[in-house]
């Protein structure tokens, strides 16, 4: 089946799932008008009368925290998993740093970075907090991406460049590097959403005051369902959006990759 058919498949029955709860299971009580899980043709209605303008000003906060939190996360865990092949003594300190921010806490680790970090310097600014959340929660996935892609290297090629008297700084950047391309695209495209997630719950701690965090906290806090909702579907939209765009990529720079064919 090809991926678009797939994609509308997947589409139309979330769709149609939520329909139907929101018509059966989660049905205003009696007496109120408050539906918590309110129709997908009442959220887009709602975003249509809203406009785009009502929802970019918090959104372009948070996606600005998650694509540097995407940066900084990411860089770092390349860097590391490109050290442990130049110095491979340090991999099992490597795995065990990874292993242990993926198993942090993130309501006890964003407590500590508003502490230490502070929230926005302005209205409007991005959160060092957010942020942090954000780099946090894609370095696990890089690091393990990364590593096992540079394992992945031909043993036929590596012993080439040792032959012709390259080390292992050459074997990483003219073997390693290039048969681990497809992994580390693949932990950067599950990176996208993990990052805007990560944002997401660090603005949730209050580290700003005009976010896709803030914005949904104050909305539960009218009991305005409808546009809680809105801000979910958009906030799916924007991660798979992200995911769409490094997936293309992906097919663009690692055309031999099964699947990935261009033409």
């Amino acid at each position: 089946m090809p991926g678009w058919a797939a994609g509308i498949i997947g589409a139309v029955v979330i769709v149609g799932a939520w329909w139907l709860m929101s018509a059966t299971i989660f049905t205003p009580p009696p007496g109120t008008d408050f539906t918590p899980v309110p129709s997908p043709f009442a959220v887009v209605a709602q975003l249509v009368a809203d406009g785009p303008a009502a929802y970019w000003e918090v959104f372009k906060v948070t996606i600005t925290e998650a694509l540097l939190g995407f940066a900084w996360g990411n860089g770092l865990a390349l860097l590391l998993a490109a050290t442990v092949l130049l110095l491979p003594r340090i991999e099992p300190v490597v795995t065990q740093i990874a292993v242990v921010s993926y198993c942090l806490p993130v309501v006890a680790v964003g407590g500590i970075a508003i502490v230490v970090l502070g929230g926005a310097k302005s209205p409007g600014d991005p959160s060092k907090t957010a942020i942090f959340l954000a780099a946090l929660a894609v370095f696990f996935t890089t690091v393990v991406g990364a590593l096992a892609g540079f394992r992945a290297a031909d043993r036929a090629s590596l012993d080439v460049v040792r032959v012709f008297g390259g080390g292992r700084w050459t074997q990483l950047t003219k073997v390693r590097l290039i048969a681990a391309t497809p992994a580390i695209l693949n932990a950067l495209q599950i990176a996208v959403p993990s990052a805007f997630l990560g944002a997401v719950l660090g603005e949730y701690m209050g580290a700003t005051d005009r976010s896709v965090g803030i914005t949904l906290i104050r909305l539960q806090g009218n009991l305005d369902s409808t546009r809680v909702w809105a801000v979910f579907l958009l906030c799916a939209l924007v991660a798979l959006v992200g995911y769409a765009l490094v997936g293309l990529i992906a097919r663009l720079v690692t055309p031999w990759v099964a699947g990935r064919a261009t033409s």
